[in-house]
């Protein structure tokens, strides 16, 4: 798969097909938006929103979480608003996520079982990371948005004149609704 990956590459980069998509770093409505990985936003997302390329930031990770509050979610939105200039954020979670649920034992089991030794985890688990809490899922996507928002309002390092709202899209229609 890669390898055609590199050779479409190569045929976009010849035809400057890229030019359409130019732009600068400066997010041109000084947003960010920190959303799922799920596939089915990639075009989605944007489209539902009205943005286009230059318009936002997007940051995306499993679940649309901050997992940490010094964590590499947070260290990007804080480069957002300071060098960026983003003055809103937007944290939008989905229906049909694949982090709800999701279950750290079950997880580690199947690590296990694709060759990751014991003695590694332990060797992890034993350096302080709590795969319990790190690998776990959430139980409700309302809830989700709501802990993210709050996090976010909350951290001793967000600016208090930065915006922040949640939403919750439907991953079929793309139509936003609060949590």
């Amino acid at each position: 798969m890669v390898e055609k990956i590199i050779e479409y590459n190569k045929k976009f980069v010849k035809e400057k097909q890229y030019e359409k998509y130019e732009t600068s770093k400066y997010p041109d409505k000084h947003l960010a938006i920190l959303t799922c990985m799920d596939t089915r936003l990639i075009e989605l997302l944007p489209a539902a929103l009205g943005i286009k390329n230059g318009d936002a930031k997007i940051i995306k990770n499993a679940g649309g979480v901050i997992t940490h509050p010094y964590g590499s979610v947070m260290r990007s939105l804080l480069v957002a608003i300071v060098e960026l200039g983003v003055t809103e954020i937007m944290v939008i979670g989905h229906t049909d996520c694949g982090v709800q649920g999701l279950n750290a034992k079950e997880m580690l089991e199947e690590l296990k079982q694709r060759g990751i030794k014991e003695k590694y985890i332990e060797i992890i688990r034993n350096s302080g990371i709590d795969f319990e809490n790190w690998l776990s899922g959430f139980d409700s996507v309302e809830q989700s948005v709501q802990d993210t928002v709050y996090v976010l309002k909350n951290h001793p390092l967000m600016p208090e004149n930065i915006e922040i709202c949640g939403y919750i899209m439907d991953s079929v229609t793309g139509e936003l609704r609060l949590p």
